[in-house]
């Protein structure tokens, strides 16, 4: 059931969002992963700090064997030391630092980390410089095999990370199909419950634990909302029966008073709309009925009759306003829906319209599947047309008029419970366009 003006729902979330079963593995995955990739951080962090002090001792032991050889044998400045090459450089061959050397020139004492390219590959080592009065010392540690090997160390420690979140993502699969298993049949059995008209006892299917806790309370609430519908639907049967009485006794009253031929026309008219009142307290009664059971009943309508039976009581009410009331269209439409139904939707309808027409005409159009109210009254604002059909929502122009608001609501109600459509729209500068379309197959009425 549709209603003009009424706000569009707001778009549902995603699923990914709502399921549990999807946060669950989420959270696994980036458990296993922050954690994984932490500890290869530190894992490579720890190896490259304690290379570089391991090859930093090294270097400065290997330093002084250095000095030492060149006091031993000043003739032969460059050696090596295992993977460690040693240059020396005499005070007066300085100059040879810079020519040679121009990078390690403008060094002071320290180790330093260097990068070069010989034979048109680039390599990388360690140099240690200490520079004394008597002579400069260069050590050249060559660190290529081991920028290489750390590389395939990184190589290999990030795809462990890898292989231990795709592993964090099956055991997260894995655990959120254990933890959501009771909860989806818990789902799945409140489903098949709530199909019947006697709910089933949920807690007896789980253990004692938070997912049984759940279905304890899910009973619990269960009763007490059947409680509440069965007291609901015996509070509607006996108000519908106990009001029936009364009026089968004033319609028989009526109807007794009406065939004297002694009365005057005046108690006549008075008669008349106390006959057309108890019919329409006996169609709100019907319609009410069928509301508060949630079930449709049937019935061939002719829209067109009920049309004109509505305007006629209306003219009799009129009490001299300068307004016309008149049929238009096709007047041809059945609809399968008990005429009570149709009476209280379309009734509402043209109450308002004639209600809030000052003078002009209201028009009763019949449509091929649909029927309009048309007036000339003040029209309608976005905000009462955005609001119009909510319960004990009055217009902007009801002042003072009699009605608690709810008129609109039951027409509401009746449209979604047939799949019928309503439909209020402002009829240009003046006025307003009512449309009660039916969604029932339609019959084309037969006229004598």
């Amino acid at each position: 059931m549709a209603v003009a003006g009424e706000p569009a729902p707001a778009p549902r979330r995603t699923r990914f969002r709502r399921q549990l079963r999807s946060r669950i593995i989420l959270a696994f995955v980036l458990l296993g992963f922050g954690l994984t990739g932490l500890f290869a951080w530190a894992t490579n962090w720890t190896r490259n700090r304690v290379e570089n002090q391991l090859v930093e001792d090294v270097m400065n032991r290997n330093i002084e064997q250095a000095a030492r050889q060149y006091e031993t044998d000043p003739e032969n400045p460059e050696f090596s030391v295992d993977q460690i090459r040693a240059y020396v450089y005499p005070i007066d061959k300085i100059d040879s630092v810079r020519v040679n050397w121009p990078e390690w020139y403008e060094l002071s004492d320290g180790i330093y980390g260097m990068t070069g390219v010989a034979n048109g590959e680039p390599f990388a080592y360690k140099l240690a410089v200490r520079k004394t009065p008597k002579a400069w010392f260069f050590l050249a540690y060559d660190m290529s095999q081991a920028t290489r090997g750390e590389a395939q160390f990184q190589r290999a420690i990030w795809a462990s990370v890898f292989l231990f979140t795709l592993l964090s993502l099956l055991v997260g699969w894995w655990s959120a199909s254990r933890v959501m298993s009771p909860v989806s049949e818990l789902a799945n059995r409140l489903k098949l419950s709530g199909r019947s008209s006697e709910p089933e006892n949920l807690a007896s299917h789980f253990p004692d634990d938070e997912v049984g806790q759940l279905a304890e309370a899910l009973d619990d609430y269960a009763e007490r909302l059947t409680e509440v519908v069965q007291r609901d639907r015996e509070f509607n049967a006996d108000v519908s029966h106990e009001l029936r009485t009364p009026l089968a006794v004033i319609k028989g009253a009526v109807e007794l008073l009406l065939s004297r031929p002694d009365v005057d026309d005046k108690t006549r008219n008075r008669l008349l709309r106390i006959q057309r009142a108890e019919q329409q307290c006996t169609d709100l009664i019907s319609a009410l009925l069928l509301l508060s059971r949630n079930e449709r009943g049937h019935g061939a309508t002719d829209v067109a009759r009920v049309g004109e039976q509505l305007l006629d009581v209306h003219r009799a009410q009129l009490g001299g306003k300068p307004l016309e009331l008149r049929m238009a269209g096709e007047p041809s439409l059945i609809v399968d829906a008990p005429e009570a139904a149709v009476s209280v939707a379309l009734g509402n309808l043209v109450g308002n319209a004639v209600k809030y027409t000052t003078e002009g005409e209201v028009i009763v159009r019949i449509g091929k599947g649909s029927v309009d109210v048309i007036d000339s009254g003040p029209g309608l604002s976005e905000e009462d047309a955005a609001k119009l059909f909510q319960r004990g929502y009055r217009g902007t122009h009801a002042g003072h008029s009699q009605g608690g608001g709810i008129g609109l609501s039951i027409v509401r109600r009746l449209c979604a419970l047939y799949a019928w459509d309503v439909r209020v729209t402002p009829g240009g500068e003046r006025g307003v366009i009512a449309t009660l379309t039916f969604d029932a197959p339609m019959i084309p009425a037969s006229r004598n």
